[in-house]
């Protein structure tokens, strides 16, 4: 950008793989001038939990553009091509792709958009009563007809925790570079993201001397799927959720918690191996699973950690640690360039932006200057909503809502699929696609 303010129709804010896919399928579209924003110097995807062996639990083919516009240039296919490697995967017979890979693969497409900008951070957002107007560190403006929100969930790190070297969220594991030998390790989270973790350390040579895992889960659950489960994953379903009440749609979350939120198999099975093996075949009983419990306090003493646990019938049991690494997951959260407006924003009690069925945000600004959420609809859009399987879907339901224009054949052949859900009316302001 130069000093001068540049005039765009869309401006997204954050460049993860939503606002990316966003950014890919609006290249081609004829007339549609867009820029996107993130104060990252490079593409970056979770760095701090790119374990070398992490799969993806998402087919590759589940891209940034393949399931709306499989002839498009930022499809993984054309990746695979572009990086002389189609042959080799394709022979490799890989059920998923690793995350290090997709993750590459997705650098790629941000590096060869244009439209999208690294290293510049949006400082404020306001609105003219016209267009947005967006303020950059570097003094640059841009204003946009429309937003973009896209800057992600921020780590969920318990009130109580005194974050520091040795107290951390699990996404920075990675980059931390841990001394961790001699040391008592506590992972506090039963999810993917800490079994991972609690793999790294089951492996590391030397071991901690003391390895404990918490979960408030009644047991390390695996991750629900297969067919019939994917189903949830579809537009068909994703049509039936809207639907519902508000009661329905907190329950059916609920209920589908752990078709995303599970552990791998893979990652469960090679964590009881590596149990077996310290316990029975290296003779070492240093490690402890715990799940059903719930950490109400991590203290500072004697230059660690005491941690209290209680368990489902009141009990309190209490450790020590070292280190503690906080595997708590992510809460939506509105970004704070966002300030000059927030007040006319609609917020969910969690701290997520309140979207309609077309992910709008609900606001008190004019209809024709819409601000888009992405991952901020668990509440109103279903469980599918932070996770990749409709993220093409969804960008091609904004970019068709925000132009007005039928754009992608595939949102109109979408089949009603092979489960005969339980039918609501859908509601008004959902995404509605003609026959």
């Amino acid at each position: 950008m130069t000093s001068d303010s540049l005039s765009m129709d869309l401006a997204g804010i954050g460049i993860g793989p939503f606002n990316l896919s966003l950014a890919a399928l609006a290249h081609d579209v004829p007339g549609l001038k867009t820029r996107f924003l993130d104060q990252k110097p490079t593409f970056s995807w979770h760095a701090g939990l790119a374990f070398d062996d992490s799969a993806m639990q998402t087919s590759y083919l589940k891209d940034m553009v393949t399931p709306v516009l499989p002839t498009s240039a930022w499809s993984f296919l054309n990746y695979l091509v572009q990086q002389g490697r189609f042959y080799d995967f394709m022979a490799a017979r890989f059920e998923t792709v690793s995350r290090q890979e997709f993750t590459d693969y997705m650098a790629w497409v941000a590096r060869n958009l244009e439209t999208c900008q690294f290293g510049a951070t949006v400082q404020e957002v306001e609105h003219d009563g016209h267009r947005f107007v967006l303020r950059t560190a570097s003094g640059n403006t841009l204003n946009a007809r429309g937003l973009s929100i896209g800057t992600g969930p921020v780590p969920h790190v318990p009130p109580q925790a005194p974050l520091g070297p040795n107290c951390f969220h699990g996404v920075e594991y990675l980059e931390r570079s841990l001394d961790i030998s001699g040391k008592r390790v506590a992972v506090i989270g039963g999810g993917q993201t800490g079994a991972e973790i609690v793999l790294d350390l089951l492996r590391a040579a030397p071991m901690p001397a003391e390895l404990t895992w918490l979960s408030r889960r009644s047991a390390f659950w695996h991750l629900q799927e297969g067919g019939l489960v994917d189903q949830i994953y579809t537009p068909a379903y994703h049509d039936v959720f809207l639907g519902l009440t508000d009661a329905a749609k907190a329950e059916a979350v609920s209920a589908q918690k752990y078709s995303s939120d599970g552990l791998t198999p893979s990652t469960a099975d090679e964590i009881y191996r590596q149990l077996y093996r310290h316990k029975y075949v290296n003779g070492r009983a240093v490690v402890s699973i715990r799940p059903g419990r719930t950490v109400t306090r991590i203290e500072q003493r004697f230059g660690g950690f005491c941690l209290n646990a209680e368990t489902p019938v009141k009990a309190v049991e209490e450790l020590n640690a070292d280190i503690v690494i906080l595997a708590t997951g992510f809460r939506p959260a509105v970004p704070h360039c966002l300030d000059p407006i927030r007040d006319r924003l609609d917020t969910e009690p969690g701290g997520a932006l309140t979207l309609d069925g077309r992910y709008r945000v609900q606001w008190d600004g004019p209809e024709e200057t819409p601000i888009y959420g992405l991952n901020h609809g668990r509440q109103s859009h279903g469980i599918v909503d932070p996770q990749l399987s409709l993220t093409a879907w969804r960008s091609a339901a904004i970019l068709e809502d925000f132009t007005g224009r039928p754009l992608f054949d595939a949102l109109r052949r979408s089949p009603a699929g092979l489960v005969d859900w339980a039918n609501g009316e859908v509601a008004e302001d959902a995404v509605r696609i003609p026959a």
